[in-house]
C-alpha cells in the first residue's frame, strides 16, 4: 500500500510536470509555424498532431509508474498504426508532401509554376492536393506526393527573365542589317531591360547573334531581359514585330525550305 502511494505520488507530479514541458513545448512549436506564416489550417494540424503525440507520451510513461504493463498496449497501437499506413500510404505521401510544401514554401499560391507535366499558376495550396490554373483556364489537380519529390520549374521566383527568339534570314542576306533592325525594335519597347537590374545575372543589353547555320536559313537568336511578369506579353508582341519588319525590310527576308536536286541520267546498256 505504501509502495503504491509512494507510486501514485510520483506519478501525480510527472504528469503535472509533464503539462508543464508539454505547453513550453506547444508554444516553441507555435512561434516557429507564426514565424514562418505557415498556413492556418497546416498550423492548427500540427499543433494539434504536437499535442497528442506529447500528452499519449505522458500517459504512457504515468501509466508505467503506476506499475500497470504497457508493453502489450504498445504493441496493440503499433500495429494498428502499421496497418492503418498501410492501407492509406498513398494518402498520407499526399499529406506529408502537403506539410513540406507549405513548410518549405517552394511555391506559394499566384506563383506560374512547371511540375509532373503541367503548367499553370497556383491558386490554392491544401493539405493533400496543389490546385494550378493553366493558360487556357482549366483547373489542375496535383497530389502534393509527387509534386514534393518531383521537380519544379517555378518562373516566378527570379523577378527577371530572359526571353529568346529565333529568326531565319536567307543566305547571302546581310547578318549586320537584320541585327539592327531587330534590335530597333527592341529599342521602342519599355518593357525591355537594357541596364543589369538588382536580381538578375551580369548581362548587357540585348543581343542579336549568329546561332546556327541551317539548312535553308541563317538562324540568329535574339535575347532580351525584362521583368518576369511581362515575359509572355514581350515574347508573343515582338514575335509579331518581327515577322511584319523582316517581311517589310528590302534585302531581308525568311527563307522557304529548300532542297537542291541533282538528276544524273543512267549509262544505257548495249543491246545485244
Amino acid at each position: 500500500m505504501v509502495h503504491f502511494a509512494i507510486s501514485l505520488t510520483i506519478a501525480i507530479l510527472v504528469f503535472y510536470a509533464g503539462k508543464y514541458i508539454i505547453r513550453k513545448l506547444y508554444n516553441f512549436v507555435y512561434g516557429i509555424l507564426h514565424r514562418r506564416q505557415v498556413e492556418a489550417s497546416l498550423s492548427t494540424f500540427v499543433l494539434s498532431l504536437v499535442r497528442i503525440v506529447l500528452y499519449f507520451i505522458l500517459i504512457v510513461t504515468v501509466i508505467g509508474i503506476l506499475g500497470i504493463e504497457t508493453s502489450s498496449f504498445l504493441a496493440l497501437f503499433a500495429s494498428a498504426g502499421v496497418a492503418i499506413g498501410m492501407a492509406l500510404s498513398g494518402t498520407l505521401q499526399n499529406f506529408a508532401g502537403g506539410v513540406l510544401i507549405l513548410l518549405l514554401k517552394p511555391f506559394k499560391v499566384g506563383d506560374y509554376i512547371e511540375a509532373q507535366g503541367f503548367a499553370g499558376t497556383v491558386t490554392r495550396i491544401e493539405i493533400f492536393n496543389t490546385i494550378i490554373c493553366t493558360p487556357d483556364n482549366k483547373s489542375i489537380i496535383i497530389p502534393n506526393g509527387g509534386l514534393s519529390t518531383g521537380s519544379i520549374n517555378n518562373y516566378s521566383i527570379q523577378p527577371y527573365r530572359r526571353v529568346d527568339w529565333t529568326v531565319g534570314i536567307s543566305y547571302g542576306e546581310s547578318v549586320d542589317r537584320a541585327r539592327t533592325l531587330l534590335l530597333d525594335l527592341l529599342r521602342k519597347d519599355p518593357r525591355i531591360l537594357w541596364e543589369e537590374k538588382t536580381g538578375m545575372p551580369s548581362v548587357k543589353a540585348p543581343v542579336v547573334v549568329v546561332a546556327e547555320l541551317a539548312d535553308s536559313s541563317v538562324n540568329l537568336s535574339v535575347r532580351a531581359w525584362v521583368a518576369s511578369a511581362d515575359y509572355w506579353g514581350v515574347y508573343f508582341d515582338h514575335n509579331e514585330e518581327f515577322y511584319n519588319a523582316i517581311t517589310a525590310a528590302p534585302g531581308l527576308s525568311f527563307p522557304f525550305p529548300q532542297l537542291d536536286v541533282h538528276m544524273t541520267a543512267a549509262p544505257q546498256e548495249p543491246r545485244h
